[in-house]
């Protein structure tokens, strides 16, 4: 079934929407049918409008049930209940008043209909989204990309729910879901919230998969002091600039939020939190993404799944009372029931890679862009002012290849350097989520950095400076299980079986295709059951550029990288014959550089 219609319509599916085949339809359920006129009633239905609830004024054999039988109901006040107004707690009001009947007021019967209305709609979904998974296709005219059939099938589970966790694993492609979600819904503008080393990323996935020609405008959002934003389709801000736009960002109009690394707002009571928390509440649409949710921690899932939808698990007290081990604990006690019940009632969808492995290739790369810390960069080039000077000085061929090479290698270095605190930020992200990672880089400072930013994780490393000892004992504790992060050098691993590895990152870039597919081949072993994912981390400046060029790697893309078989002696003389041109390309680039900037 193809919901592109029905969604890029009113954005609302109605009862008549299933037409002829409501046979094969899923009732609705009992507790959601009329409540029998013309009997006794046991008290008052009324709406807050100033606290979104619905509260039952009535004789105590009723608020008193009510309050035992319903952990989210508030229970202050004889013969007052009150309860959240939400779609499946209204089924809960129904329930109870097809046993005690209750008299609804006069200005909130309209309001009462309608959202027993879309309590029955959804229902009905959520019955049919467990038979029989809806997928959706986004429209070609908006979406420049092509989905698995398992990420149609995510689509097909936004759309039909429209505030929801997608907690697919990592490398399932959450990204290119949500952005079909904004390609058939049209839902703008929106904004993205996501962590502040992702920005980059989310502007070119934006751009290559919904704006190609540039018809969407987006903006970015700096600073944490609020200004007149303007106009845009949309918006992208990290995560620590919410608090500074709290009360501005639910003032403009957004129509749909998507909330990437989700697990970020897992504490509340920070200025992060209740930012989110009310610019989720002012959107119709509201999407997290997470590859790690977390539900051993109660009180961390709860706080996730509140921002999605507000008091879906109940409020904390009741929550913690009777998911946990005890009132106001935090830990709980059957966290797979905890997650069958956000898959069962439609607020949860997660695969593994397990789940999908026949959809998807036994190795996938994807080249990625990160961010980078200019002023490092320009502080580690200063050096190549006077380099430039020694090269223009000589016009001997052998004199010019050495000085090339050391600014080609200054310049590599300084890249690494550069994007290394977010690389590591990625990377920790990965580990996080239970990802067992081969980090791939050049240069000893670079290792360095690595060390330093992910201590917590105790990485392992074979860069070249360890003895054959130390080598084996680090390949023994990721296969073993005693890390699950193994820093290698590029040209430092051969010889070596580490399948364990799920992803392999390269932090860093070498100019032979051979020695990356090389370095995959670490992890790809044969016998391995498991789709390897390779990211390729590139910066937007630096030697990445030349680098990428060299190696046919498109950002955003996944791809298949020249070197994949064994070159021969042939192939290796004209890899080194091209990266030596690139070299050279780049030392002329950098000469134009300096040139524009003494003028």
């Amino acid at each position: 079934m193809d919901y592109y219609d029905e969604y890029t319509g009113s954005g609302a599916i109605t009862m008549d929407d299933f037409g002829d085949a409501a046979d094969a339809q899923p009732e609705i359920p009992a507790y959601l049918r009329d409540v029998p006129a013309g009997r006794h009633t046991y008290g008052t239905l009324s709406y807050n409008r100033k606290s979104k609830c619905w509260i039952i004024r009535g004789e105590p054999c009723v608020t008193e049930l009510a309050k035992r039988l319903f952990p989210g109901c508030d229970g202050r006040g004889r013969g007052v209940a009150r309860f959240t107004a939400h779609r499946r707690v209204i089924g809960d009001l129904n329930w109870l008043m097809l046993r005690y009947p209750l008299e609804v007021k006069e200005g909130d019967r309209d309001r009462w209909e309608g959202a027993l209305e879309e309590a029955r709609e959804y229902a009905v979904r959520r019955e049919q989204a467990l038979s029989m998974p809806e997928t959706a296709t986004p429209p070609a005219e908006s979406f420049s990309g092509e989905l698995l059939p398992f990420q149609k099938q995510g689509l097909g589970f936004m759309l039909s729910t429209r505030r929801c966790l997608l907690a697919d694993e990592m490398g399932l492609g959450k990204t290119v879901q949500a952005l079909a979600f904004l390609a058939t819904t049209a839902a703008y503008p929106a904004i993205l919230v996501v962590p502040p080393h992702l920005i980059r990323n989310w502007q070119r996935e934006v751009e290559r998969f919904l704006s190609p020609d540039g018809r969407l405008r987006v903006h970015v959002i700096r600073g944490l002091t609020p200004y007149a934003l303007p106009e845009a389709d949309i918006y992208i801000i990290h995560y620590l600039l919410l608090r500074g736009w709290k009360e501005a960002l639910p003032e403009q109009g957004f129509k749909t939020v998507i909330f990437d690394e989700m697990q970020e707002l897992r504490r509340n009571g920070t200025g992060k939190y209740s930012a989110a928390s009310l610019l989720s509440e002012a959107c119709e649409n509201c999407i997290g993404l997470s590859g790690t949710p977390i539900y051993n921690n109660g009180g961390e899932i709860w706080n996730v799944v509140n921002i999605i939808d507000f008091h879906f698990l109940g409020d904390w007290e009741s929550f913690s009372r009777e998911w946990c081990y005890g009132y106001n604990t935090a830990v709980v006690a059957k966290p797979e029931l905890l997650g069958e019940h956000l898959r069962g009632e439609g607020l949860m969808l997660r695969r593994l890679k397990s789940d999908v492995l026949t959809e998807l290739a036994p190795k996938r790369r994807l080249v990625q862009e990160i961010d980078w810390d200019d002023a490092v960069y320009r502080e580690l080039m200063a050096p190549v002012a006077r380099q430039l000077q020694l090269l223009r000085a000589t016009d001997d061929p052998s004199r010019r290849a050495i000085i090339e090479d050391a600014i080609s290698q200054t310049q590599r270095q300084a890249t690494g350097i550069a994007k290394a605190p977010f690389v590591c930020a990625f990377v920790r992200a990965l580990v996080e989520g239970g990802e067992k990672v081969l980090l791939m880089a050049h240069h000893h400072a670079v290792m360095d950095i690595y060390k330093r930013e992910l201590k917590a994780f105790k990485p392992v490393f074979i860069t070249g400076r360890e003895t054959d000892r130390q080598k084996d004992e680090a390949a023994a504790a990721f296969m073993e299980g005693r890390t699950d992060l193994l820093c290698l050098s590029l040209r430092s691993a051969s010889g070596l079986n580490l399948q364990r590895a799920t992803c392999v990152v390269f932090g860093e870039l070498d100019w032979s295709p051979a020695v990356h597919s090389q370095a995959e081949d670490r992890a790809h072993r044969i016998g391995q059951r498991d789709s390897l994912l390779c990211y390729y981390l590139v910066s937007p400046k630096g030697s990445d550029r030349d680098m990428q060029d060299a190696l046919g790697l498109k950002v955003s893309q996944f791809v298949a990288i020249m070197g994949d078989a064994t070159p021969s002696r042939e192939d290796q003389f004209l890899q080194q014959s091209e990266a030596r041109e690139r070299i050279r390309q780049l030392v002329r680039r950098l000469e134009s550089e300096e040139s524009d900037s003494a003028e």
